[in-house]
């Protein structure tokens, strides 16, 4: 199947016993046995397995090329299974422009467990490579950044982790396999925070692993099973109809996402815009390579540098709404330093360019000529 088919049709199958097109939401804990230790059918306890996460966890691996999907309670928690994989003395190299949520977890709570992380611009290949030793076990990208767009060449990246026998995970959420398959590319783990572009309507908080080897997903299943950071069967139900309009939603995100670019990029009120789609973005190159579109996520600075600007644009928005998260079909609105990524040290955000005045735009799917003018009465303002 095409990519526009599979978010339909892939891993999918009518409901066996009354033919229902979609999966029923299997509201269900634990199911019937007919001896002990021989249930009816294929699922003896909802921690383990639930018909209506089996049917997402299908449509996921589908949709990324893999050998098998988790679905999780979160994306920190599909992040923090992974994790678990690693103990004490293990190092892990990771891209230094990450979501704060990530960035939190690798450096507030693993960072304890004794695991040692390395970030680094993962553009540098020769600073990456100098960084691998024998402790290192895992490579983590997340590409495009959260918020500053920064992107990383996945194919090359795999080259270097399949030559030191690493393993090497891809945040994929601002992307989404309809615009990237890092599995594709030589990666081994795709994660997803499914709460954004996958669900797509800012109605549930959920994540995925997609695995492309079957041991090690069986593996990462037990210590999901084990930890209980599971995806109920209604949100299970919820991300899974979001994908079915994954592909007609993220084009339109582009569409859009690129006209607020130009129109971001011209305007005497802005020093600089950061979307893979313009030339004269950093990684355009790369974003061509990989990707097959540009997303709907742009972010941008102000000329005058002054947080206070960035602060009243935002608070004079009407149509984009002032919120964290991103990827639903509504336009948000976010100030990085203060919000999302306002877990990160100060002199961490500086160091990697996330400024005071930087403005974090999730562009939706409404009518453009209505994003634009509101875009503009806020500058007005």
């Amino acid at each position: 199947m095409k990519f526009n088919t599979k978010t339909i049709h892939g891993g999918q199958h009518h409901e066996k016993i009354t033919g229902a097109v979609m999966p029923p939401v299997f509201q269900t804990s634990t199911y019937v046995q007919t001896s002990p230790g021989k249930p009816v059918g294929d699922y003896e306890y909802s921690r383990a397995a639930n018909p209506t996460r089996t049917a997402l966890e299908d449509a996921l691996a589908s949709i990324e090329n893999g050998a098998k999907g988790l679905a999780f309670s979160s994306g920190l928690a599909a992040t923090d299974c992974l994790l678990r994989l690693f103990k004490a003395g293990d190092e892990v190299i990771a891209m230094d422009d990450l979501y704060g949520g990530t960035y939190r977890l690798f450096t507030k709570l693993y960072k304890d467990s004794g695991i040692i992380f390395h970030f680094v611009d993962m553009n540098n290949l020769e600073k990456f490579e100098s960084l691998i030793n024998e402790n290192t076990k895992l490579v983590w990208v997340e590409t495009p950044t959260n918020p500053l767009m920064k992107l990383a060449d996945i194919e090359a990246i795999a080259k270097i982790t399949k030559k030191n026998n690493l393993l090497f995970a891809v945040d994929n959420t601002f992307a989404t396999p309809y615009l990237q398959k890092p599995l594709d590319l030589g990666a081994d783990v795709v994660m997803h925070s499914a709460t954004k572009y996958l669900s797509g309507h800012s109605d549930v908080i959920a994540g995925a692993l997609i695995i492309k080897d079957k041991t090690l997903a069986e593996e990462l299943h037990f210590k999901q099973f084990a930890t209980g950071a599971t995806l109920g069967p209604m949100d299970s139900f919820l991300v899974l109809r979001g994908i079915k309009t994954l592909h007609l939603r993220v084009q339109r995100h582009c569409e859009n996402g690129e006209k607020v670019a130009q129109f971001l990029n011209q305007h005497p009120a802005v020093e600089r815009v950061y979307y893979p789609g313009l030339a004269s973005h950093t990684y355009h190159e790369i974003a061509k390579k990989q990707m097959s579109g540009f997303g709907g996520m742009v972010t941008f600075t102000f000329k005058s540098g002054k947080k206070e600007e960035a602060i009243k644009f935002l608070e004079n928005l009407k149509v984009f709404t002032l919120a964290e998260s991103l990827g639903g079909v509504e336009s948000l609105a976010n100030h990085p330093a203060l919000m999302t990524h306002a877990s990160i040290p100060e002199d961490k955000r500086k160091e990697v360019g996330i400024s005071d005045d930087l403005v974090r735009l999730s562009v939706g799917v409404e009518d453009i000529e209505d994003l634009i003018a509101d875009l503009e009465q806020a500058f007005s303002k």
